[in-house]
């Protein structure tokens, strides 16, 4: 009975409460025994570890006093609960009187063996854990079940070891034991190590597809979540999804310290302090690391104290209060990790000393922390050595040659990992793992001796922006259609379904938006668990003579925010120089202060209230012009190519310059849009619902373009409109634009049949030459670390798309009209993006307050 409802504690829950009820009414001490042992096995199963104690505390008491032979094998599954409770002294205790049994002559052998081992683990004993499960599988009386589990925590412990290809093997061993042995619970523990290994590979999207059908196992199998919610915050921590990292670790921790899993509540509370700090809260990430020190206290797990010590150190250090203290705390913390083996934590550890070392001004002991740090990460996963590479960058100090070539290597490591990635957003939240080591370079550079060049500036500056945008794959270049997703589809209509009824019935909105929300997770892990479909072909920056070549004497400004100051580089025909424009932040207020101004300009108001806005649009627009653009020295009527920093991603760039400007969110994707060839295709005008303009906007447009398709509602369907931009050379969208700051992925084009998303236009591959995007804030691309970008202007780009208008703002709908128009004839002359909305602009009638918005709100991006 005992061995079946371990094989599958779900499926057996119902029995075992009879069992104890039967074997109580008999009076049958031994059938007790048994009983109540199975039955504190489902507790223990379901997370009820004290409950599961008192039963087999009740079980220990009758095996006492006759059946003895059953006492081993009870002190043995108690140990197992003692642990999970956070008593390893218990449990220890538990063990030792098992084996003394055992040696007089009761039979246990490999379970007994078994426990031993997992002790010897939690305790940080890797090595002797190793042993022991060795010499388990190699011994052919233990049971298949018991096999499995040794093979499976063997994986776990050569994993962390840094030995993924052999924990991989014993994983296949543990699957093909657990499934002989006809266990449910046991596959779904196999499966969800298979995930966690393939992690620490560094294989992410495997990591997270094998998690999902752990997962899925998981529920299956009648498991709390806990668990598995600890290794996928693991998962999505490396991917930099953050913030969903630190729900899923809060809701295991707090599971676990409800249920008395202090075992667990110490792994899942050092993720949340961890990613606390990742979320870039240091202040709520030192109160849980003083939790996670509570919670140890009584444990004897020298291994995961001194992850502990490492994170309160690290969580101090980021609060300001690095103490000499914490730096033996930390440098105590890596020394214990490294000896016990624990590669990846003792190089975090080490490199939280390293800093706490450099913030005390103490370089000799920083440097050997550093390094150590980076001898440790060699032969580790690509995130690993990033992390190795950040650690030797810091150690180098002011060697500009040794740092521009660590971060060089980290930054083609990191290029390596993004390029593998099949979703558009992990890709561009990929970059921000080499942001840090990005900013020391530029910041090294920026700080030698006698100035750095502006040409190794440029460099640095295109090294570390947009990087996810400027590999595409081979294939996408020529918009090879992807083969349909058939749940991706049914998800697509579901959600254009929904939207339709929340605009149809308003009162059933809260709940139906709940389900968007559902519908659209949904929609981001099936794009998180994608490999790329092949490799993708990272590029290295132009070469400025290239860029020279390409830029025709056109000037080109690349910004940087560095320390919170920024700087430009002016790249023109024969010369270079680097120009320093003051701080950072009073240009964002100013930008922040401008768009809302030109926010308030779009809608109808009393007159004295558009007049005081229109000046003070006009004021913001002059102070922005004075910072960024005037001391830089470049002829005011120039033709101007723009590579703003995400700093100031949002600035209207054309209403600075009284010439053409073109923006690029990368000099190197700007380059790729200006060698770009034409390619054959006809001209798409499609017109949203409920927009009064639209439809007058793409008839007047027909005119210009004879034999375009043009798309009104109910036609302008989204799969109608994402079909013709697959074939089209010009597209032009006039339609609502919905802004998702909160989930970029779903920033909309209102169609007639519900939104086209950001998602849905990356997984389509529809991406015309040209587009003119005529939708409010269809430019207002979300931002992340290591200068990307996410949204309709990243998606379009990144896909091949060369020349691009967006507004940054929303526009009035009947007022763009004429400003559309007269961009369109200049496109119909040949003229550029950037070339025609100068020209459109020009046109415009200020004296109308209202028309500064499209005069200023529309910018051109790329160089067709």
């Amino acid at each position: 009975m005992y061995e079946e409802v371990v094989a599958d504690p779900g499926a057996r829950r119902g029995d075992v409460v009879d069992l104890v009820a039967q074997a109580r009414a008999s009076r049958d001490r031994e059938a007790l025994v048994v009983a109540l042992r199975a039955s504190a096995w489902v507790e223990r199963t379901l997370l009820r570890a004290p409950a599961a104690k008192e039963l087999l505390d009740e079980a220990v008491r009758l095996a006492r006093s006759g059946p003895v032979h059953r006492l081993p094998e009870v002190l043995t599954t108690r140990a197992v609960v003692n642990q999970e409770l956070g008593r390893a002294a218990a449990a220890r205790r538990d063990l030792d009187a098992a084996g003394a049994l055992a040696s007089a002559g009761h039979a246990l052998g490999p379970e007994l063996a078994l426990q031993q081992a997992v002790l010897r683990q939690n305790s940080g004993d890797g090595a002797g854990a190793e042993a022991l499960y060795a010499a388990l599988l190699a011994d052919p009386s233990a049971p298949a079940l018991l096999r499995a589990k040794a093979a499976n925590n063997l994986a776990l412990v050569e994993a962390q070891t840094g030995r993924a290809g052999a924990a991989l093997q014993h994983l296949d061993e543990a699957a093909a034991l657990a499934v002989a042995g006809g266990s449910t619970t046991l596959v779904a523990v196999v499966a969800q190590s298979r995930g966690w290994v393939l992690l620490h590979a560094g294989r992410l999207p495997d990591s997270m597809a094998q998690l999902d059908t752990a997962a899925a196992l998981w529920r299956a199998a009648g498991l709390p979540p806990g668990e598995p919610y600890v290794e996928q915050a693991d998962a999505l921590a490396d991917l930099r999804l953050v913030e969903e990292a630190l729900g899923l670790a809060r809701a295991a921790a707090a599971s676990f310290r409800e249920h008395g899993a202090l075992l667990l509540a110490v792994e899942a509370q050092h993720r949340v302090a961890r990613l606390a700090l990742r979320a870039g809260r240091p202040d709520d990430a030192l109160r849980e690391a003083e939790a996670l020190e509570a919670l140890l206290d009584g444990q004897d797990r020298p291994a995961w104290r001194a992850r502990a010590g490492a994170v309160l150190a690290e969580a101090r250090l980021a609060t300001g209060r690095c103490t000499a203290e914490e730096l033996d705390r930390a440098r105590r913390s890596a020394r214990t990790l490294d000896r016990l083996g624990q590669v990846g934590e003792a190089v975090d550890a080490y490199l939280v000393a390293g800093r706490c070392a450099l913030a005390q001004d103490r370089q000799v002991p920083a440097q050997a922390l550093l390094r150590r740090a980076e001898e440790l990460s060699r032969g580790g996963t690509v995130l690993l050595r990033l992390k190795g590479r950040l650690a030797a960058a810091l150690a180098a100090g002011g060697d500009v040659a040794r740092v521009t070539q660590l971060a060089r290597a980290g930054m083609r490591d990191l290029a390596e990992h993004r390029d593998a990635l099949g979703s558009v957003e992990l890709r561009a939240l990929a970059s921000g793992h080499g942001a840090e080591l990005g900013v020391l370079a530029l910041r090294t550079l920026r700080s030698a001796a006698g100035g750095a060049a502006p040409v190794r500036l440029l460099d640095w500056m295109e090294r570390t922006r947009a990087a996810a945008l400027t590999a595409p794959p081979a294939e996408q270049r020529t918009l090879v259609p992807r083969p349909a997703d058939p749940e991706q589809e049914e998800l697509l209509a579901r959600l254009r379904l929904l939207h339709r009824r929340v605009d149809d019935d308003p009162s059933a909105a809260p709940a139906l938006r709940q389900e968007v929300q559902e519908v659209e997770e949904r929609l981001r892990r099936g794009a998180w668990s994608r490999s790329a479909e092949r490799a993708r072909r990272h590029q290295r920056p132009v070469p400025v003579a290239e860029l020279r070549r390409l830029l025709d004497g056109t000037p080109l400004v690349e910004l940087a925010a560095v320390d919170d100051r920024l700087l430009a580089v002016v790249l023109e025909a024969r010369r270079s120089r680097v120009v320093e424009l003051g701080p950072l932040e009073p240009v964002r207020r100013e930008r922040d202060a401008l768009l809302f101004t030109l926010r308030g300009l779009s809608t109808p108001r009393p007159p004295a209230v558009t007049a005081a806005l229109r000046r003070s649009a006009e004021g913001g627009l002059a102070r922005l012009r004075a910072a960024l653009l005037d001391p830089l020295r470049v002829r005011p009527d120039a033709p101007l190519v723009v590579v703003p920093s995400a700093a100031l991603h949002g600035v209207p760039w054309s209403a600075l310059h009284d010439g053409p400007v073109a923006a690029a969110p990368s000099a190197t994707l700007w380059a790729r849009t200006r060698a770009g060839a034409p390619r054959a295709g006809g001209v798409l005008l499609a017109a949203g619902p409920d927009l009064q303009g639209a439809v007058p906007e793409v008839r007047a447009l027909a005119a210009l373009h004879p034999g375009a398709e043009v798309l009104e509602p109910p036609r302008s369907t989204a799969a109608a409109v994402t079909a013709s931009l697959a074939r089209a050379d010009l597209a032009h969208l006039a339609c609502h634009g919905v802004l998702r700051a909160d989930n970029p992925l779903f920033s909309a084009l209102l169609l007639s049949d519900g939104p086209l998303t950001v998602h849905e236009l990356a997984l389509r591959r529809a991406a015309p030459r040209r587009v003119v995007l005529a939708a409010c804030d269809s430019a207002a691309d979300t931002t992340y670390a290591g200068g990307e970008m996410l949204g309709f202007v990243g998606a379009l780009v990144e896909r091949g798309t060369a020349g691009l208008v967006a507004s940054g703002v929303p526009v009035p709908d009947v007022g763009s009209v004429p400003l559309m128009r007269a961009l369109h004839e200049g496109l119909a002359r040949g003229a550029t993006m950037s070339v025609a909305l100068h020209g459109a602009r020009a046109a415009v009638d200020l004296d109308d307050p209202v028309n500064l918005v499209s005069w200023a709100a529309y910018t051109a991006f790329g160089a067709a």
